[in-house]
Parts: structure tokens; sequence; C-alpha cells
């Protein structure tokens, strides 16, 4: 029986990742694996090897810092002092650098010499294979996997099913251990010399459902983040962070290499996620167009064709996110298959950027080729997305194994109301309407443009309007904290009546006056809603309030970058530079790589927010966010 702490999920905000998806490696600051939970080389969802020990016989080694040089690369320096002289001055310094590419890491070993003599040491590495799920490895219920070994010289093979790696180590001895993979080697640099050892594995999972892309990604961020360095330091230098991390993050499906996507975030949302992959290639569209159509290419080909409780599928219906295998969330009773479209805003959203994309030149050709699947979408979105007739997009678990939300705040206590009850579904979120309004309008057009048949839409945009009258009529409230839209309807058709971030994705869509626009873009930069670090999940004003909740009072970059990014296309430009501030602040306060999220604590207390130790990063849409920024500094 494991202890309850041996079942927490492993906490991420001091370790160091390097990463080129579909692989990431875990460490510590000094690039130690094996430590901390989450150390260990992943690929795709299995941890092949969970720790690789560095040592030298003839000296500790203490490790004095570490220098990551890209999303990919990383040097840890250390010093040998037992090998060194005894003057106060460390002459003799040993660096480790890793590199990780998909489906590989390999590691470089530097014995750096600065005595006038001579200096030799005995390196070693000690593997140990593993083979867990990344599932179990975030349950804290990890199970090795039984695996077989075999040896020739300077190689090691391990495999356990579909899943293998094959170790190599130049001119080091391999040898095979209890359980573990043994290198070794004998270097000597001479005087004011050096000496190198190397060794790298190669990984490969028959059951993996993504790859590397074979696009590059098609932005040069050093020119970039270059042209900022005087005039704006700090958008430069998250600029240059968030290009790499996004860049290693690119993924495709194996049938479709040509077709890049985002993942959403390391280490557990390495996949295809439909919400975070439109929102990220959304967010990228002023440096990107390509990746836009690409993305809509492989969510399209991935519709719902068919109503199946279990997977949350439904015809036109947008994927929520992919995987080799079940998910199941210990202690929350959810099994999520591997393809599955429990997402309310996928779909909508899906339109929304294909809109997008063609108005920001994407090909029209591409654009006439995603008719098909556009037309399905619609017809989900009018027909379907309604479960209980009200006239609202909503959304209801069926299988009693899925998200209970499923909007993008999906935690079970993420939509309550302000005194802190639960709200039970059917749920009709207030950004959702915004959204669905939008994408009607969005799809009415593009039809109007493309079709080479008269094509009927004005069913459409009567839609939009009915849906828009009936939002302004149902939605808006009163409570102590002003005039607001409730942050959805339960399903007795009562507004949940806390002040959330939610309100800021109306912005921009069209569902909301212009007058209305202003008033919600006041209320994010009040006190209850603004951190100084970006905007609050939840206000400070709400029963339910806590700043390293989830969704309940926390920071998403990504959610204040969508409101900076409504404020900007509703004109409201003075107040996109405030929201931008504060993830340009959050940004230096995590040295440029801003994690899924962070706590709602005020720049009015700390000059750095506390980390959500558990939080994801790089996460996709949290560095898109740059881009944003970028954009309200532009000028919009």
């Amino acid at each position: 029986m494991t202890s309850d702490a041996a079942l927490w999920q492993p906490l991420l905000h001091d370790s160091e990742i390097v990463l080129r998806a579909p692989t990431q490696v875990w460490s510590g600051s000094d690039g130690s694996m094996g430590g901390a939970p989450i150390d260990g080389v992943f690929h795709g969802d299995v941890r092949h090897i969970r720790s690789a020990e560095l040592t030298c016989d003839e000296s500790p080694i203490e490790w004095i810092g570490s220098t990551r040089q890209g999303a990919s690369r990383m040097v840890f320096s250390g010093l040998l002092r037992g090998i060194d002289d005894a003057m106060p001055d460390p002459r003799v310094r040993l660096t480790r650098e890793r590199v990780v590419e998909a489906g590989a890491m390999r590691e470089r070993l530097v014995l750096r010499n600065g005595r006038d003599v001579p200096v030799e040491a005995t390196l070693r590495v000690r593997v140990r294979p593993e083979f867990a799920s990344l599932h179990a490895v975030k349950a804290g219920d990890v199970a090795p996997a039984a695996f077989e070994m075999s040896v020739a010289e300077g190689s090691a093979v391990v495999r356990a099913g579909p899943q293998r790696f094959a170790l190599t180590a130049g001119d080091g001895a391999v040898r095979l251990g209890e359980g573990v993979v043994d290198v070794e080697w004998r270097v000597r640099a001479s005087a004011g010399g050096e000496a190198e050892a190397s060794w790298s594995v190669a990984l490969a999972d028959d059951a993996l459902v993504v790859r590397a892309p074979e696009r590059s990604a098609p932005w040069d961020a050093s020119a970039l983040a270059a042209s900022w360095l005087g005039t704006a330091p700090r958008l430069a230098r998250w600029l240059r962070t968030a290009l790499d991390d996004l860049d290693a993050l690119r993924l495709a499906l194996p049938d479709h290499p040509e077709d890049d996507f985002y993942a959403a975030g390391a280490p557990w949302f390495f996949t295809l996620f439909g919400r975070d992959s439109i929102w990220t290639a959304r967010l990228l569209l002023p440096i990107d167009v390509g990746v836009a159509a690409s993305t809509l290419r492989v969510l399209a080909r991935l519709q719902g064709t068919e109503d199946h409780p279990a997977s949350a599928q439904e015809p036109g219906k947008i994927l929520h996110e992919l995987r080799a295998t079940s998910l199941e969330i210990p202690g929350e009773q959810v099994v999520l298959p591997p393809r599955y479209y429990g997402s309310v805003d996928a779909t909508p959203l899906w339109i929304c950027l294909l809109a997008d994309a063609w108005r920001a030149g994407m090909p029209e050709d591409e654009v006439r080729a995603l008719l098909p699947a556009l037309r399905r979408a619609l017809t989900w979105l009018v027909e379907h997305g309604d479960s209980d007739g009200d006239g609202f997009i909503d959304y209801l678990d069926r299988s009693g194994r899925g998200l209970a939300n499923q909007g993008w705040k999906d935690s079970g206590d993420s939509i309550q109301q302000r005194e802190g009850a639960l709200a039970r579904g059917p749920i009709a979120l207030c950004e959702v309407q915004g959204y669905a309004y939008e994408a009607a309008l969005a799809g009415a057009d593009i039809l109007d443009h493309f079709s080479d048949r008269a094509e009927p839409t004005a069913h459409l945009r009567d839609w939009a309007a009915a849906l828009r009258e009936g939002f302004a009529r149902a939605y808006w409230i009163e409570t102590p904290e002003g005039r607001y839209p409730a942050v959805a309807l339960d399903r007795d058709k009562r507004p949940v009546d806390t002040l959330t971030s939610n309100i800021g994705h109306l912005l921009g869509t069209g569902i909301l006056d212009p007058e209305d626009e202003r008033h919600v873009a006041s209320l994010l930069l009040g006190d209850t809603m603004a951190s100084g670090f970006g905007i609050r999940t939840m206000s400070t004003g709400a029963s339910g309030y806590w700043p390293l909740s989830y969704h309940g009072g926390s920071v998403w970059t990504h959610d204040t970058a969508i409101a900076a990014h409504g404020m900007l296309r509703a004109g409201l430009h003075d107040e996109a530079r405030t929201v931008t501030e504060g993830m340009l602040a959050a940004a230096a306060a995590f040295d440029y790589r801003i994690p899924e999220l962070h706590s709602g604590d005020p720049l009015s207390e700390t000059l750095a927010p506390a980390p959500y130790p558990a939080a994801c990063r790089p996460q996709a849409w949290s560095a898109a966010a740059a881009v944003v920024a970028l954009s309200v500094l532009s000028g919009g």
C-alpha cells in the first residue's frame, strides 16, 4: 500500500525541462534525474527512463549553475574539487550539456582542466529504465513496466512492449546491472586542456499517436526579439523564450506530418487539444497563418461523425483531446477515451479561427477545402450545441465518466455561485455564447464568399441575432460587485453570479454593445480582478476565491491575453496596454517562461506572484500571449 503522499501529483515549479515534442526530459536544477517525482526521460505518454545519475569516482560533483539555451538545450556546470589543487580558485570543471530532439536525448560531458598538470577522472552514468505511463506519473502512483535489456559493444537496447530505447555511449563501456544500464568512461585532460565523453538515447513507441512535424517554424525568433530589444526589452526577452518554446511544442499526426499544431503543454498535455491548439494558433496569427491552417485541417479530419455519449462525440463536433490510451483521473471517477470530444467551445472556436485565418491571408483554396467541415460545425452549433432547447450553447456529461465542466475552466469546482455553491448542468457558459455568436456570423460570411451555389445563410444570421438578444436578457446581473454578465446559466436557468475572467472572452465577439464592452473592461481592470500580473480567474469578492485555486483566483496568462486580444478588437487600446503591462510583469517574474498559471497574489504585496507548483511549463497558449503583447505594443 502506497502512502497518501506518494499519490500526490508531482510539483514542477523548481524542476528543469528540456524538450522537443514529443520528447521531454525533466531534471533537477543540477541536471540530475531521479530525485523528484517528475524526473525522467519521456517520449509521448510514457516515461522511458526514470533516472540518470552522473558521478565521478575521484571527486564529488558540486553543481554551481545551469544555463537554458533555448527550449531544447541546457548546460549544467559543476566543479571537481577532489582532483583540483589547493588554491581557492576552482580550476577543474565538469559541464553536462543536454540536447533533446524529437525521439532522442544526447548528453556531452566535458572535463575542463585549468591546472598546469594533467588530470584524470572516471565518469559514470547509471540509467534506470521504467516505461511508466505519464498518467500514472501525474497520479503519483507509478509502477515500472516489465522490460528486457540487451547489450552490445558500446550500446544497450531496452524494450517494454511497443516502447523501446537504444543507448549508445561512443567509447564508453556499457554494462547491464540489476534493472539498470551502467556506462563508464576513463578521461584524461592535459594541462590547460579538456576531455569529452558522450552518450545518447534514441526513443521509439509504436503506439504513439503524434510525431514531430515536417515543417520548420516560419519565424526568426532572434530577429523578432532583437527588433524590440531597445524599445521594449521585457517584450524582447519574452518573445525570444516564448517562440523557442512554441517551436519545441509543435507536433503532427503520423499520417499527415506536413500539418503541424501545438501541443497544449508539458508535461501532462503533450498532445493535441482542440481548444488549446486553436487558441494558440489564433493568438499567433500576426506572425504565422500557416499553423492556423494546418491546425484547422488536423481537427477537421478528426471531426465528429456520430452520436457517442462515452466519448462526447456528436456529428460536426470538434475534438477535445487525443491520446494513445484512455486517461483515468484518480479520485474523480473520470475516464476519458483516447479520442474525447468533451469541450463545448472547440467547435465555435474552430469556426472563428477559420474566419480569422482567412482574413489574415490563408490561401483561398485551403479555405475552400474546409467548407464541408465548416458546414458540419455550423450544423452542430445551431442543432446540437443546445442540449435543452433554451437557445444557449451548453454542456452536460452524458456518460457519467467524462469531464463535469467542459469549458476552458474544466476543473470540478470552477463554475460556482458567489457564495460557493457549485452549478449543476446543463451549464451554459457566458463566453461560449460569445464564441457562438461570432462563429455563426463568421461562418455565414465565409459561405457567402466561397459557395459556388446560392447557399442560404440568413438562418445563421437570424440564429445569431436571437442568441445576442437572449444573452442580453438572461446573463446580465447586479451584485454587490456591480453589473456584469454571469459566468453561466445553470440547469434551472439561474445566473451563476460570480464575477470571473470569463467575461473578458466576450470582448470583440460582437455579442456586447460597445458601451458594455468598455464596462466589462473596466471591471477586469478593477482591484478585485486585476492582480498586477494579469487578470484573476475569479474575483477576490467571491467566497470561493483563493489565490492558488486552479480556476478560482489564480491567473492564467492566456486568459489575460484573450481579454487583451478582445480589447484590441473592441478598440479599447488603453485598456489593452494596461493588461499587457501585467503580463510583462509576470513574464519577468518567471524568467520569461510563463507557466500554465500562477497565483493571484497582488502586485501591491509581492514583487513576483507565487508559482502554482503543479503548473505545466512551457504551455503553448501562455507562450502565445507574448504575440498578443507584441500586437498591443505595436498599436494593434
